[in-house]
């Protein structure tokens, strides 16, 4: 068997060497040991590797990857068709309910766009007088007057954070790895920075608050529903109050490198 030390696999795989390390300690990926400490790895871990990376675009936390790696070492195909199965549906509805969300806030923005567009411009200040705080007309539901008048506008784009206290807990405890590789991860870093330059940062629990123009708010959730498809165990919240934009991003402790890198360090 051909022994590799983790340098070489990191580079043949394109697996970041600090991945290879966390996924050992998070026991998905064993390592084998020289004389001299030196961690070395056989030809399986190659495809151990690509199995954990098309898990991960499936958006399955390291702990369900775990389990569906001890039936696809000792089971058979179709054993881990039917482990996999019921894990795929639930992300499907957990999708759906992200993508419902994400359509009611497009519809919110896109309804505020043609409301403010339709206002006469005014030489004075804004105030409620002006109209922009006034809820906008729409062709169902009742007449403008008798619907409250809109307030801010908060999406939240992880379910776990809006779920039971036991599965946050599971989530500010659970292992972190970013499934990106080599220059995708360069090329979402970059996307960021583009995309949060100017930024107001300010630290919140467990995470960052960014403010930017409210004009951003497409391109940073686009950002951040794509982020979560290889980084899930990152929290978004995107907060609409009036011209500003504020991203909460918050992720458990083992993800704290990967926000820094990711949302501290944008110019």
């Amino acid at each position: 068997m051909n022994a590799m030390r983790i340098s070489q696999l990191a580079e043949r795989t394109r697996v970041p060497a600090t991945t290879l390390r966390f996924y050992e300690t998070s026991g998905l990926l064993p390592a084998d040991r020289t004389t001299s400490g030196y961690r070395v790895y056989g030809e399986d871990a190659v495809e151990r590797l690509a199995f954990i990376g098309a898990a991960k675009h499936l958006g399955l936390p390291l702990a369900e990857i775990a389990e569906l790696l001890g039936v696809w070492e000792s089971g058979t195909c179709r054993e881990v068709k039917a482990d996999l199965r019921p894990r795929l549906v639930a992300g499907v509805a957990a999708a759906e309910e992200r993508a419902a969300e994400l359509a009611a806030f497009t519809a919110t923005l896109r309804s505020t766009l043609e409301h403010i567009d339709a206002l006469p411009d005014r030489t004075g200040r804004c105030d409620p007088q002006c109209g922009f705080l006034a809820p906008a007309k729409s062709s169902t539901g009742p007449p403008a007057a008798s619907r409250p008048s809109p307030g801010p506008v908060d999406i939240a784009l992880s379910p776990s954070r809006r779920a039971s206290g036991e599965e946050v807990e599971r989530w500010r405890t659970a292992p972190a790895a970013c499934s990106l590789t080599g220059e995708q991860t360069a090329q979402r870093a970059t996307a960021w920075r583009q995309a949060l330059t100017g930024a107001r940062r300010r630290p919140i629990p467990e995470g960052l608050c960014l403010t930017l123009p409210v004009s951003r708010v497409a391109a940073v959730a686009e950002l951040a529903a794509a982020e979560q498809g290889c980084c899930p165990f990152f929290d978004f919240r995107l907060h609409l109050d009036g011209p500003d934009l504020h991203l909460e991003v918050r992720a458990p402790p083992e993800g704290a490198d990967l926000l820094t890198e990711l949302f501290t360090d944008v110019a």
